[in-house]
């Protein structure tokens, strides 16, 4: 099959650092999420200025700088679909940053998950195709294999409720069915995302570290689907606490 044809080779014909140059005073960390709502809501609430910008085909990622209690923070807001996700923090790396937060929602396939409550990912089901250019292949890829004991403290100091374990990523949004819910579901995923599994065979690949988590939203574990607080205007105030535990552990790292 054509994605088994993986190439370790790091130079590629159209390279992101023959086209991205490093940016003098770029953060070392980043924190990305893919709600325009609450990274919108974040942005406001912290005093940001804009120092780069990423120019996919159709849109103007702008990409700012912020200081949270006293370290400076890259925030810029990720793609949706795991292709144009890695392609943007490609560029992201490239300006200067090192490490990366990234949240956002997931579909919970265990409707005991609590809307809103956190899950972190330990391994994602590869099943997308772009990290098929970033690792060998395989089915699974770990996830988070630096700083989840770091960001449960901060969950428990915030006394939020979270869950660990496997993610399905796929680019089928509109292919997630009754059959591969259930496959999933007994391979032992709890969510199902659209980046993930791709967003860590980058970090493999460019020796960068990202540490991913995941809010509930919408429940696949039912007879008819359940959209919960997946909307970007839903549950606001919860939401923009998630994100202020994103900047907890940029601080922390």
């Amino acid at each position: 099959m054509i994605l088994e044809e993986f190439d370790s080779n790091k130079k590629a014909i159209v390279d992101v650092y023959d086209l991205v140059k490093p940016i003098e005073s770029f953060p070392k960390i980043a924190v990305s999420c893919f709600s325009r709502v609450t990274f919108e809501r974040l942005v406001n609430e912290l005093n940001v200025k804009v120092i780069a910008k990423s120019n996919v085909a159709n849109m103007e990622i702008p990409i700012y700088k912020a200081m949270y209690k006293g370290v400076e923070v890259a925030l810029f807001m990720s793609y949706v679909g795991a292709a144009g996700c890695v392609a943007v923090i490609e560029e992201v790396f490239a300006m200067g940053a090192d490490k990366l937060i990234l949240f956002g929602t997931c579909g919970v396939l265990d409707a005991s998950i609590e809307d809103c409550s956190i899950i972190i990912p330990n391994k994602a089901v590869r099943d997308e195709g772009t990290s098929f250019h970033y690792a060998k292949p395989s089915d699974e890829i770990g996830v988070n294999k630096k700083y989840i004991d770091e960001f449960v403290d901060i969950l428990k100091e915030f006394d939020c409720r979270y869950t660990i374990g496997k993610v399905w990523t796929t680019d089928g949004i509109y292919r997630e069915t009754r059959g591969k819910v259930s496959s999933r579901k007994q391979a032992g995923c709890l969510c199902v995302d659209m980046e993930c599994s791709a967003v860590a065979a980058l970090a493999e690949f460019r020796e960068k570290e990202v540490f991913q988590f995941f809010y509930a939203a919408d429940n696949l574990d039912n007879e008819t689907w359940d959209a919960r607080s997946l909307g970007n205007e839903s549950n606001v105030l919860e939401k923009d606490r998630i994100a202020m535990l994103a900047m907890e552990l940029a601080k922390k790292l």
